[in-house]
């Protein structure tokens, strides 16, 4: 996979590639498998996120709405929204590290506006390349409900450090 380094200003959007189409996140040898396998100490386990969906300029995980995730009052807890978003968009710029023996991918930054409660069922987030720069990765997350619903929009930055 070849991988632009020149930046390219699209409206608003500055991505390392001409556009989104262009941009795979998915690199040989990922398995949503072994996505699912590497977090398996970890709250992505816990919390019960399945990656399940990867292609060019995309990453998709779904999230039970369940005890797990929802806050006193019974709806999905905004923090459980927060940790599906920053999940996605650290294992895509994780996937688009050109060498992952001695870079990491760390999170920055992360926002999210919760939009509208779920009390039940799934939610799906859905992770898209903003800006994929040298040092920073920043990322567009969507999560929606079962209908389809915006339920939360965030944003993640990511610093890309040497290690």
């Amino acid at each position: 996979m070849v991988f632009c380094r020149k930046p390219l200003a699209l409206s608003s959007i500055e991505i390392g590639c001409k556009n989104t189409q262009n941009l795979l996140i998915m690199k040989a040898g990922f398995e949503l498998a072994n996505l699912q396998f590497i977090h398996n100490d970890s709250i992505v386990k816990h919390l019960g996120i399945e990656f399940t969906e990867a292609g060019e300029g995309y990453l998709i995980a779904r999230m039970p709405v369940d005890a797990r995730t929802h806050q006193p009052f019974g709806i999905l807890h905004g923090g459980a929204s927060v940790v599906l978003a920053e999940s996605l968009g650290s294992v895509a710029s994780y996937m688009m590290l050109p060498d992952p023996t001695k870079q990491q991918a760390v999170g920055l930054e992360i926002n999210a506006n919760h939009i509208r409660s779920v009390r039940e069922g799934w939610v799906y987030g859905r992770v898209t390349p903003i800006h994929i720069g040298r040092t920073t990765h920043v990322w567009d997350i969507r999560i929606t409900d079962e209908q389809g619903r915006l339920v939360c929009i965030s944003r993640l930055t990511i610093a890309i450090i040497t290690t």
